[in-house]
């Protein structure tokens, strides 16, 4: 498997992936948040007034090409930012849930973070909805994933409230009610929700590799344990894996996580292009004995298949 599996060529700042069937163009699209590692400015300044990249892959994830970013987001005038977008296909149309920062910060504290919506037919003409009100004014990283009696549940971060995972549930992806408080042990951010192997998973950053969650009804979780911890060998590939998206097809799932290639040791006396760059991996993930774990050094080919 190529390692990385993919740089972004203008900022080489790749982050938050998402990746989706694109049932128009026939191949497979990774949308995600591109920070700036090249830009120069004040304190994180970097990390803000970031668009969606999108790279696309017609050999089944082998191989990505950068092809932009996406356009049409807009709500206000200016230079904005989009942070970890979520995106899902239902009834003919593309839903997307995607942090929304005004103007460019040059520090993390102290900035609304809103959770917006947006629908497309295509992923490229975007039609924005609302701003959804959630649990506080400091949300990001939504997760959407289908109840079994129905209901749509967003899972996402709330900064004001620890840093925890909130839930809220939608009969119709356009109205949401806070369910409330669901992961609250410590700080974390990017909830990730899939099923495999008869089992709902849920994986979290924890800024020390991702932590797993095992649950039988999306409703109550247990404790699985911790992958993408240890340092890979591959290149680019030797630090913790950060905020992910799964695919699953079938009873094959991938895993899709970025990196700081160069935060190793003594990381904060770098050069700042050297701290901020990071780079889109993928691995495998298996579920053992009830357990899922991932094998970043496993040999295999990224083998997705067009979907209906």
């Amino acid at each position: 498997m190529k390692a990385p599996l993919y740089r972004d060529p203008i900022f080489d700042g790749a982050a938050d992936p998402v990746v989706i069937w694109n049932r128009q163009a026939k191949e497979w699209w990774m949308i995600y948040t591109n920070r700036r590692a090249t830009a120069e400015g004040p304190g994180v300044s970097w990390v803000h007034g970031t668009d969606l990249g999108i790279a696309s892959s017609r050999d089944g994830g082998n191989t990505w090409v950068y092809r932009g970013t996406l356009p049409g987001l807009d709500i206000e005038w200016g230079r904005n930012t989009f942070w970890a977008p979520e995106i899902i296909w239902y009834e003919g149309l593309y839903h997307m849930y995607v942090s929304y920062i005004q103007g460019v910060p040059d520090r993390w504290d102290g900035h609304k973070r809103s959770m917006l919506f947006y629908t497309s037919p295509d992923l490229l003409e975007w039609t924005y909805h609302s701003e959804i009100k959630l649990s506080s004014d400091r949300v990001i990283d939504a997760c959407i994933y289908r109840m079994p009696d129905g209901r749509f549940r967003m899972w996402y971060k709330d900064e004001a409230h620890g840093s925890a995972t909130y839930a809220a549930d939608s009969a119709n992806l356009y109205d949401w009610e806070v369910v409330g408080p669901i992961l609250t042990h410590r700080a974390h951010e990017g909830p990730n929700v899939f099923r495999l192997k008869g089992y709902y998973w849920m994986i979290i950053d924890e800024w020390r590799g991702q932590g797993v969650y095992r649950s039988d009804n999306l409703e109550h979780w247990e404790r699985n344990g911790l992958i993408l911890d240890k340092p890979g060998s591959r290149e680019d590939d030797g630090t913790i894996g950060l905020h992910a998206d799964v695919v699953v097809q079938d009873d094959e799932a991938y895993i899709f996580y970025f990196t700081h290639p160069d935060r190793k040791g003594d990381w904060e006396q770098i050069n700042p292009y050297a701290m901020q760059r990071s780079s889109i991996q993928a691995a495998r993930l298996h579920v053992i004995d009830g357990v899922l774990v991932c094998d970043r050094d496993e040999e295999f080919k990224l083998e997705l298949r067009a979907e209906e």
